[in-house]
Parts: C-alpha cells; sequence; structure tokens
C-alpha cells in the first residue's frame, strides 16, 4: 500500500470510529423532551442507551429514556447483568392518577414474572406503587438502580424511597425490557433500535 493510500485508511477509519461515537454521544429529542447523551449516577457516567415514547389507546403517556454504563442492544444481557442504571420518564399526559399507576406497574410485573417470583416480590412491589402519587404532564420520575443498594425513586427531584434487591430491581426493568414489554416500539427505542 503506498503511503497516499495508507493515509486515506487511516483517515477514513478515524472518521468512521468518530461517527460510531457520535451517534453514541448525542442527546436525544423525543416529543420535545431533550434526555442528555449522558448522566452522572453515584460518581458512574451513564450513557443513553435509548430512548421512546410509551403509548396507550393512541395517547403518548410518557417518554422514557435508559441509561447505562455503556450501549447495549440484548435486552437479555441488560437484564442478567446487576448493573448500575438510570429509567426516565417524563410524563406527556394530562394526568394518570395514582391509581392507574399502581394498576399499570402490576400489570408489567405479572407480565414478565412467573407466579412464584411475583408472590415473593409482592410485598415491595406494594411499596414501590405506594411511592406514586397521580401524576401529571410535565411530571419526572427517575428510577435509579445501584447495585448492592436497589432502586431509589425520584418523583420532580424529591427522594420518594427505596426498594433494596437485584431480583427487584431486574423485574422493574423487564417491564420495559422483558419478553412481554409494556410495548414492543418501546423496548425497540430503549434498546436503541430505533
Amino acid at each position: 500500500m503506498n503511503p497516499g493510500t495508507q493515509r486515506v485508511s487511516i483517515f477514513c477509519r478515524w472518521l468512521l470510529v468518530l461517527a460510531c461515537f457520535l451517534s453514541v454521544a448525542q442527546a436525544a429529542t423525543v416529543e420535545g423532551v431533550q434526555l442528555p447523551d449522558s448522566v452522572q449516577l453515584q460518581g458512574e457516567r451513564l450513557v443513553l442507551n435509548g430512548a421512546g415514547v410509551r403509548e396507550k389507546f393512541f395517547f403518548d403517556i410518557y417518554v422514557a429514556g435508559l441509561y447505562l454504563p455503556r450501549p447495549q442492544a440484548n435486552a437479555h444481557r441488560i437484564l442478567e447483568q446487576d448493573q448500575p442504571w438510570r429509567m426516565v420518564m417524563h410524563f406527556l399526559y394530562r394526568k394518570v392518577s395514582r391509581e392507574k399507576m399502581a394498576e399499570g406497574w402490576q400489570e408489567g410485573f405479572q407480565a414478565n414474572l412467573a407466579p412464584k417470583a411475583l408472590q415473593l416480590l409482592q410485598p415491595r412491589i406494594d411499596r414501590f406503587k405506594s411511592f406514586f402519587p397521580t401524576l401529571h404532564r410535565g411530571d419526572r420520575v427517575i428510577l435509579d438502580h445501584l447495585p448492592g443498594r436497589g432502586v431509589s425513586v425520584t418523583i420532580n427531584g424529591r427522594p420518594a424511597g427505596l426498594v433494596e434487591g437485584a431480583d427487584f430491581a431486574r423485574a422493574l426493568l423487564a417491564i420495559w425490557l422483558g419478553d412481554r414489554p409494556v410495548t414492543a416500539n418501546l423496548k425497540r427505542a430503549l434498546l436503541g433500535r430505533e
């Protein structure tokens, strides 16, 4: 390979690496909601893995963004790892009552857990559901998983509570990434496939 061709080849490789980095590192805007390209969680940098809209009966309910230590597109691998993650939910719908929130969470857990596992987790699921008031357009929920600590819930910047256990964290994330996710489109978006 002559020196000129070698320089062009190196330059092309550099451009390819830069393009891959930018595609991962760019912030996302979904339905007018800006999601940063990365967040800090207890001193660890998490990157935006994907973002999308939770729809129900043609209504946009919330924008969701999933942050992980590094981009991953395999849902099973994500669920297998006891790693830090953040799920951000920006509510778009006018009003989601406390009862509807509790019902939605319960349905999500039931869809992705075997009956015995659901029974085992139910006390923690009930505590988790109790953290949520009626939510309105513009409200923001942050779910943070810290291995060894649990999942903390923050609503509009205020801590709402903590639920312990990697098993609970996995079951919660499976609501979006499990075999029976809340919606297939949102699952694909959170995995960065849309």
